[in-house]
């Protein structure tokens, strides 16, 4: 088989198997002849598995001296290959613990150089039966937050074996993360800047129930990864709970002076508190982003008009239709259901058009 020159292969390993020196060799055998490892601070015990794998011509082990997690050595290896592989079209990253197969490498690596622009997802079949239910259940839930908060449609959203194409290792290093989070907050940042996914379907391997080699905690990492992404999403819902408060507190004040606008008038002035605050820390905070302030302002504030205006009237009809709809409480209880479903939409389009990079 003709010698794959110029892909990376990365490898991040922690106290890795003994079958880990096999791993290798099929990856060799496969035609890589780049395959950069990341000793993340494994035990004594595996030094001499790294040491016999440096010595190997296709393969270039980088050390960290105590562990810092799989995120760290990932952008180890990247900033590796950006400094000392100009040439090279892209890094494809797997684990080193046998579940990926030599042969779905390679069939990531040939995905990546004919989509060059898009991110190969290497997805399992998940309904497999060997596949064990901590490891479904931990993909289930995240690939239902992915799905339902950020429109993310991916089948397997915790795969290691993923190629990245040359021009995206950049935006990687940017990345925030050091441990299992950084993939997750990888696939958030490469759908927020509008890089295609390509999936490729590859080979199940779990060789026994427990599944013990891996380092991923399905149970405890999925809740680290379902927390971040809550988190991602905090600044809608704070921003939510301020337009609520202001509106509640405006009509108990200012109620009586508008008389008929009162519904229309309170909104603006909750709005007005609600969408400085938002907008700030979605810019900042949750998006990140440090430029362009000025489009992204008039963006936000077109957004923001267009939900005050469709939330002031689909209020004021609901009024119109339900009897007693004229009481502070009963128009705060029906503002909370509209702007509810106000709010989900508005928070995809912040994330796909108002703060596109």
């Amino acid at each position: 088989m003709s010698c794959i020159d110029t892909i990376c292969v990365v490898i991040p390993a922690l106290n890795p198997p003994v079958t880990f020196k096999q791993t290798i060799t099929g990856l060799i055998e496969a035609g890589f002849c780049d395959i950069i490892v990341i000793d993340d601070g494994s035990n004594e015990a595996s030094a001499s598995l790294f040491n016999e794998i440096d010595k190997l011509p296709e393969c270039t082990v980088l050390t960290h001296p105590e562990n810092m997690g799989k995120g760290a050595a990932l952008k180890t290896a990247f900033s590796f290959i950006i400094e000392s592989r100009p040439n090279s079209p892209g890094a494809v990253t797997m684990d080193g613990d046998g579940q990926h197969l030599s042969s779905d490498v390679l069939k990531c690596a040939n995905a990546m150089l004919q989509f060059d622009n898009a991110v190969v997802m290497g997805v399992r079949d998940f309904h497999h039966p060997d596949v064990p239910k901590r490891n479904s259940m931990g993909n289930r839930l995240t690939a239902f937050a992915f799905r339902t908060l950020f429109g993310i449609k991916l089948r397997d959203t915790q795969t290691g074996l993923r190629g990245i194409p040359a021009q995206h290792l950049p935006l990687m290093l940017e990345i925030p993360g050091t441990r299992f989070e950084y993939e997750t907050n990888m696939l958030l940042e490469i759908e927020q800047r509008r890089i295609p996914f390509n999936e490729v379907e590859i080979t199940t391997v779990y060789e026994d129930d427990s599944n013990d080699r891996s380092h991923f905690r399905p149970f405890v990492d999925s809740m680290i990864i379902i927390t971040r992404i809550i988190k991602y999403a905090m600044s809608s819902v704070l921003s939510f709970l301020v337009d609520i408060g202001v509106f509640w507190l405006a009509l108990l004040a200012f109620g009586d002076f508008f008389g008929m606008w009162s519904i229309p008038a309170c909104t603006a002035i909750a709005r007005i508190f609600s969408s400085f605050f938002n907008f700030n820390i979605n810019r900042l905070l949750v998006f990140r982003r440090v430029k362009a302030y000025s489009s992204h302002l008039w963006r936000y504030y077109t957004l923001a008009v267009v939900q005050m205006t469709a939330s002031a009237g689909v209020l004021w009809l609901l009024a119109q239709i339900f009897s007693g709809a004229d009481s502070v409480g009963l128009l705060t209880v029906l503002k909370m259901l509209v702007d509810t479903t106000l709010f989900f939409l508005s928070y995809h389009i912040q994330r796909s058009w108002v703060f596109k990079s």
